[in-house]
């Protein structure tokens, strides 16, 4: 069973100003970190879904490997990028789909490692952190047409997971699950 990595980067970073794929912290760009934690984790291929400057994340970024695909409606939401990555990820022969936000820079390649062992064409799983739903998100490749009819806006899958059972998976012994919206949220 592949598993695809799915990595959220479009987004302007409004809250934080600036793009938060080119957010430097712990000498790593936030998209390097996202893209190497789902690497190190055992994705493989991973797609990573650019939008706001995707120019400049395409020359300072050390991406090599990944495959670095365009949202021209990355300024609608997150549900356009989970669209334009699971159709990316259509031509692979990935079972699975992890999707990460780039925001998440405390996901660890073991929770991404715990999501790996769950694979299936038909999984929908999701982290929790103390009882509350985070990222990563694990779907099935049967589901990702389903998903993308239902990703729109800031939402992103959430529409989709709200209406099917979803299996949680407790991630707060490896990781925190925060995200980062403005620059007082980076972990020290």
């Amino acid at each position: 069973m592949r598993v695809a990595g799915l990595l959220l980067a479009a987004g302007a970073g409004r809250r934080y100003g600036m793009p938060k794929a080119l957010v430097r912290h712990r000498g790593k760009l936030f998209v390097e970190a996202a893209t190497d934690v789902l690497y190190d984790g055992g994705c493989s291929p991973v797609v990573v879904v650019l939008g706001a400057l995707a120019e400049d994340v395409r020359t300072t970024a050390a991406l090599s490997g990944a495959l670095l695909v365009d949202n021209p409606d990355w300024d609608t939401g997150m549900g356009s990028s989970v669209r334009v990555g699971l159709s990316a990820l259509g031509a692979t022969d990935a079972t699975a789909a992890l999707v990460l936000p780039v925001d998440t820079p405390g996901t660890t390649a073991e929770v991404v490692r715990r999501f790996v062992g769950l694979a299936s064409a038909d999984v929908l799983a999701r982290a929790t952190y103390g009882g509350v739903p985070g990222h990563p998100v694990l779907i099935g490749r049967e589901r990702w047409e389903a998903v993308s009819e239902l990703a729109t806006g800031d939402a992103g899958a959430r529409p989709y997971l709200e209406r099917h059972d979803v299996a949680t998976v407790p991630c707060e012994d490896l990781a925190d699950g925060a995200d980062v919206d403005r620059p007082e949220d980076l972990p020290s």
